[in-house]
């Protein structure tokens, strides 16, 4: 029987499917510019040449120096600089950080910007006008190649390749002429710099000088030069010219105008960079240590299956953590430990270490389903011994440490992750502890061998955990109870905190198994 009503939808299925198909280019493989292509690298090594091999670091541990520090880099740069990060999203900070690249490109530096693809929905043609200034390349990880012109094209050509569509680049990394780099949780967009009035996601980010920073090259050569990784240009019909390009920054500078006058005190705080800058200061306060950069190979994501360890971060993680002996701190946005994690926590509580494990309450996280498949394991490792601490969702006014520190009526939410092994030894990077960074996501960080990072670390990690911040799960007749304090006195509550919705959300991801794909 034919169905001549049915053709139409049949034939614009078949044409959004292949709307923005790639069209298949050379692929030019680059290279991290050297640091000594600069007078800016040049400093940074002459000062390095003091430290026997170790690289200088500091912790960006408010949203204030996180967004300063990035600005700050992109003004010092010369030669190059390399970006790679999970999201984008638009608004005042990422509209002011794009002003400066295109700055940046103006005087000659070389710009290659590597987004996962889910940063691109919708904004193919947006994001790649910039592709337009001779001086910046943008290039897309694990692209989706069919049906990327709507939102409804785009989810249907995900579920044709799903085994290979839900593996992601969660790298955020900052790079700046091959001798100053950033790693941590953030990424670009409003919230995570405490620009966004519904929500602040708290962060950790590390700034690394020297020899770090080569080594982080190296990482973002392997992405940028993977097959895995595509020249946004090949999914356009028509490419950007210099009219489009020139629009673009009309646009931005009439935002950045606007956002003057209108939104006047957050541009103030976010523009002090340009009258005030602090990286020269900085570069006097480094913490000069050892370090070993660690990343995820990006074949990960081809695996039909679970990756071969040797595709791994977490094997090149696994000499210190199996090392600990006395003191164990993790922070993780999202903890689901599953069987070995559990294994590993509960061993090394029986033996007598003190494990204490931050991350965000039912009623703070921003991924419901997640708390789902943590929960189930809090009762065993709370009979182990293990600490845990939930971090409450906070409105109201500014607290003292500016890692935790709220403005106006946000609410928070963790996002921060990082570990501190003995006091002595300190991770920090994009790596969850959870199976979607261990063997789904690409992941990257950095361990510092340095007590006094460590300390600094730690310090920062017991501010979260104090009772008027976080939910303490305790055992109390062999039922959860929650611990925390509000007015100066402790309480107990025997419910979880956290809504309706948010329980249900959190029960689903439970009831239908999805703890392996969180």
């Amino acid at each position: 029987m034919n169905h001549p009503r049915l053709l139409p939808l049949v034939l614009w299925l078949v044409f959004a499917l292949a709307g923005c198909a790639s069209v298949d280019s050379p692929r030019e493989v680059s290279q991290a510019l050297p640091a000594s292509d600069s007078a800016f690298g040049r400093s940074v090594q002459r000062q390095a040449q003091a430290y026997d091999g170790r690289s200088g670091f500091r912790l960006l541990p408010n949203s204030s120096e996180a967004f300063r520090a990035r600005a700050e880099l992109i003004r010092n740069a010369q030669s190059s600089i390399d970006l790679q990060y999970y999201i984008v999203r638009d608004g005042l900070s990422t509209r002011a950080l794009v002003s400066e690249l295109l700055q940046a490109a103006d005087r000659g530096v070389r710009v290659r910007i590597l987004l996962d693809d889910t940063t691109s929905d919708g904004l193919d043609n947006l994001i790649g006008t910039l592709t337009a200034h001779p001086n910046i390349q943008l290039r897309v990880f694990n692209p989706l190649h069919l049906g990327r012109s709507t939102g409804v094209t785009r989810t249907l050509g995900r579920l044709f390749n799903l085994s290979r569509q839900h593996r992601r680049m969660h790298n955020k990394l900052w790079l700046v002429d091959n001798s100053m780099a950033i790693v941590g949780g953030r990424n670009l967009g409003d919230e995570y710099f405490d620009a966004e009035p519904n929500l602040n996601f708290t962060d950790i980010d590390l700034l690394g000088v020297g020899p770090v920073a080569e080594q982080l090259g190296h990482s973002f050569d392997q992405y940028w030069n993977s097959a895995l990784s595509r020249p946004i240009n090949d999914f356009f019909l028509r490419q950007p010219d210099a009219d489009d390009l020139r629009r673009t920054r009309q646009s931005l500078d009439r935002a950045l105008q606007e956002a003057s006058t209108q939104r006047k005190a957050l541009y103030d705080r976010l523009m002090a960079y340009r009258t005030q800058p602090r990286l020269d200061i900085w570069r006097n306060e480094l913490i000069w240590a050892h370090n070993q950069a660690l990343w995820d190979a990006p074949s990960k994501v081809l695996a039909p299956e679970e990756p071969d360890p040797q595709l791994l971060m977490t094997p090149q993680l696994a000499p210190d953590l199996n090392a600990v002996a006395h003191e164990l701190i993790l922070i993780s946005a999202y903890f689901v430990p599953r069987d070995t994690g559990m294994l590993y926590l509960t061993s090394r509580a029986d033996a007598g270490v003190s494990v204490n494990l931050l991350t965000n309450s039912l009623e703070a996280t921003d991924v419901p389903a997640v708390h789902g498949g943590y929960a189930p394991y809090r009762k065993a490792l709370l009979e182990h011994g293990v600490h845990l601490f939930e971090l409450r969702r906070q409105p109201g006014a500014p607290h003292r440490h500016p890692l935790y520190r709220l403005h106006g009526s946000s609410d928070s939410s963790l996002h921060s992750k990082a570990i501190v092994i003995d006091r002595k030894k300190t991770f920090i990077g994009s790596f969850n502890f959870d199976p979607r960074s261990v063997l789904w996501n690409t992941e990257v960080g950095v361990m510092v061998d340095s007590p006094e990072l460590a300390e600094y670390t730690r310090d920062l990690a017991a501010q979260g955990m104090a009772p008027a911040r976080s939910y303490q799960p305790k055992l109390e007749n062999g039922r959860v109870v929650w611990v925390t304090q509000d007015n100066n006195q402790l309480h107990t509550l025997t419910t979880e905190p956290g809504g309706l919705w948010r329980r249900f959300n959190a029960w689903i991801s439970k009831a239908v198994g999805l703890e392996r794909m969180l």
